[in-house]
């Protein structure tokens, strides 16, 4: 079984190379960028047809959210266009997708988990092109698995995890938001999910919520990080109005996952339990 993965420099890219080697039985395929550019259809076409991939793992995306308000045609073109492309070239070589979308198609207006049905609102560029790249897949093709996943970290790539342990060496304090609530996802956590949708063989196509387990403020995530590592820091908590940004982000994104767990048999773990992993 071959399966294609574009994005591979990405952090769920690497995170998928990291477990690659406990699937024996599958061919992946890593592309980067510079193998394989999604907003290219020719280039999307020629690889395919050379491949010819049974499953494609699409971890392609632009993913600057704040840089995102200010380039809002270099997002359209990889999160929309890209994800067209993608879709259509699936389509020709009937290979399925697996396409990671975000929390951010939800504006963050709700006080309970979302769930895969609830209405998307995005409030900013980032958030409205990976759902409108949602759209074209949705449009094109039948055999899709659109996982919307949120706070993504790993020890690989750039993100909040890391951010953090490099501020924390440079700095003797720091302030972070605590009225964001959400859900960090250890991407290798994300890979194995998507391996397991992969293996199961089940053709229960359409929209699913991915992440760990529980929720918290990005100052509890922040927290966890240092106690974690043993790191002594004046951690002090902040309101989103002291730390404006760009992009305006979803005060609550907590992903209800009773659908992925019960459709895929999914034992997702906590976050808390899931960053001791990260390091």
């Amino acid at each position: 079984m071959v399966i294609l993965i574009t994005g591979s420099n990405g952090q769920l890219g690497q995170s998928l190379k990291f477990i690659a080697p406990g699937y024996p039985e599958l061919d992946f395929v890593f592309c980067a960028s510079a193998d394989l550019d999604i907003t290219n259809a020719e280039n999307c076409e020629a690889f395919f047809s050379k491949i010819q991939p049974d499953y494609c793992i699409n971890a392609a995306a632009y993913t600057a959210v704040d840089k995102a308000e200010s380039e809002p045609e270099n997002a359209h073109l990889i999160n929309v266009v890209g994800a067209r492309n993608i879709a259509e070239t699936c389509k020709k070589w009937d290979t399925t997708l697996l396409h990671v979308s975000t929390d951010f198609v939800f504006d963050g207006s709700k006080n309970a988990p979302y769930k895969e049905s609830d209405t998307p609102n995005p409030t900013g560029i980032y958030g409205q092109t990976k759902l409108d790249g949602e759209r074209e897949i949705q449009a094109v093709l039948d055999n899709y698995f659109i996982i919307r996943t949120s706070w993504v970290y790993s020890q690989f790539g750039n993100n909040f995890m890391k951010t953090m342990l490099r501020l924390a060496s440079e700095r003797d304090s720091l302030t972070v938001v605590d009225d964001q609530i959400g859900t960090p996802t250890n991407a290798v956590d994300l890979a194995k999910a998507l391996i397991r949708i992969i293996t199961s063989g089940k053709t229960d196509f359409g929209i699913y919520n991915f992440s760990n387990e529980g929720q918290c403020s990005w100052y509890d995530f922040a927290k966890e990080i240092f106690a974690v590592n043993n790191i002594s820091v004046n951690l002090m908590p902040i309101p989103t109005s002291s730390f404006p940004t760009p992009a305006k982000r979803p005060a609550y994104s907590v992903l209800d996952k009773t659908k992925i767990k019960t459709v895929f048999g999914l034992q997702v773990e906590n976050w808390k339990e899931s960053l001791r992993y990260a390091l």
